[in-house]
């Protein structure tokens, strides 16, 4: 979902900076630091830390975090002004302590999208070309290659709708240009047509109040957007319903969208011919979730959001926004934090 909040921080003079390693930043690399030396005001302290719980040492006295956050650190932080977040998804940022702050976050909104959408077209390949059949069955495929090849669609001709269409919405409309398909969108945000390239293949974005024309018209359902109280479990019985009848259903963003029992008698009955999942509702699922045992499912378990691009991308956001700040500009890559995205 693309819309952002313009809001910065003032900064004239030295801060201290806590970089808080994670899954998407393992490690604050040497060339990191320097950088964020360099477009830090004169004078700052920046202190690294690899886990939250190591960063209750600094907090009491730290002015920003680049990093995540939880709500017992934000409890001592009584200095905190800015965080950048070191993950697309905020939902856990979301508690309200932090909402109601003066706290200012950003993250990497707009950024993210290629790697996910990447995911996303393989896991839906591997559904479509019947690719995960053949790796599970090894050399037993030759023995199953007819029945496999019955089931067998190309993606040419056939219709994406985009729910949400913010960076990783973006991404997934361009793959699918690129493999021939159409593609239409909604989002909390809608968007005419002088605003989007000829690459994403919509002429326009639609809003939110057109979700039910998107799913009767889409031949696979991307599901690109945030959770948020409005998307927790929107995938429920009612709206697999408005599907169309053997669609298929992408989400790289998060599980708990999706209602599971919703989703999973969706497959059974062949509502849905199949489902391209990175992310489940209540992960990490249990080893005999049904998920795991039905055909028409490929899954990895929340692998998408690595890359080798995505940390000095979110770093060099970090840092521009630094010299925002001290020159007084809008940050980059603001979240509304009463909306949640």
């Amino acid at each position: 979902m693309s819309e952002s909040t313009a809001q910065t921080v003032a900064i004239d003079e030295p801060i201290n900076i806590l970089v808080i390693e994670g899954l998407t930043m393992p490690e604050a690399k040497p060339e990191f630091l320097a950088d964020i030396a360099a477009a830090a005001p004169p004078g700052s302290t920046i202190n690294v830390v690899s886990s939250v719980k190591d960063a209750f040492e600094y907090a009491a006295e730290v002015d920003v975090i680049l990093g995540i956050l939880s709500k017992s650190l934000f409890a001592q932080t009584p200095n905190l002004r800015w965080v950048h977040a070191i993950a697309s998804g905020v939902d856990m940022f979301m508690f309200d302590d932090f909402i109601n702050s003066r706290v200012v976050l950003t993250g990497e909104k707009g950024l993210v999208g290629g790697h996910l959408a990447d995911t996303g077209f393989g896991l839906l390949l591997a559904l479509t070309r019947q690719i995960h059949t053949a790796i599970k069955l090894g050399p037993d495929g030759w023995a199953n290659r007819e029945a496999m090849r019955a089931k067998e669609i190309e993606l040419e001709g056939l219709t994406m709708g985009v729910l949400g269409f913010g960076g990783t919405g973006r991404a997934m409309a361009k793959r699918a240009v690129a493999f021939g398909m159409n593609t239409i969108a909604v989002d909390e945000f809608p968007a005419p047509a002088s605003t989007l390239t000829p690459d994403l293949g919509v002429s326009e974005v639609w809003g939110m109040d057109r979700l039910d024309d998107l799913l009767g018209q889409s031949d696979v359902v991307a599901i690109c957007c945030p959770l948020t109280d409005d998307t927790n479990k929107m995938f429920d019985h009612d709206l697999f319903a408005k599907m169309k009848d053997g669609s298929y259903l992408v989400n790289v963003t998060r599980g708990e969208i999706m209602d599971d029992e919703s989703l999973v008698a969706a497959l059974n009955s062949g509502k849905l011919a199949g489902a391209a999942l990175d992310v489940a509702p209540g992960e990490p699922l249990a080893a005999d979730h049904p998920l795991f045992g039905l055909d028409n499912v490929a899954m990895t378990p929340h692998t998408a959001g690595a890359s080798q691009l995505r940390a000095p991308k979110n770093v060099a956001r970090f840092c521009d926004n630094l010299r925002r700040a001290q020159a007084g500009e809008d940050f980059a890559g603001v979240v509304n934090k009463q909306l949640g995205f």
